[in-house]
C-alpha cells in the first residue's frame, strides 16, 4: 500500500468486511479429530 489510511477509510473498509461476513456467514467445520470419529464410526457400523 502506498501509505496509511486515515481513521475513516480503515473505518469503512471494516464496515464493509463485517457486512461481507454478515451477508456470506462461513460455515463452521468440525475439528480433525470429529472428523476422524465420524469417519471410524462409520467403518464401524458397516462392520
Amino acid at each position: 500500500m502506498a501509505g496509511k489510511l486515515s481513521k475513516e477509510e480503515r473505518k469503512a473498509l471494516i464496515q464493509e468486511a463485517e457486512k461481507e461476513r454478515a451477508e456470506h456467514p462461513v460455515k463452521k467445520t468440525e475439528s480433525g479429530f470429529a472428523t476422524i470419529d465420524k469417519a471410524a464410526e462409520k467403518l464401524e457400523n458397516e462392520n
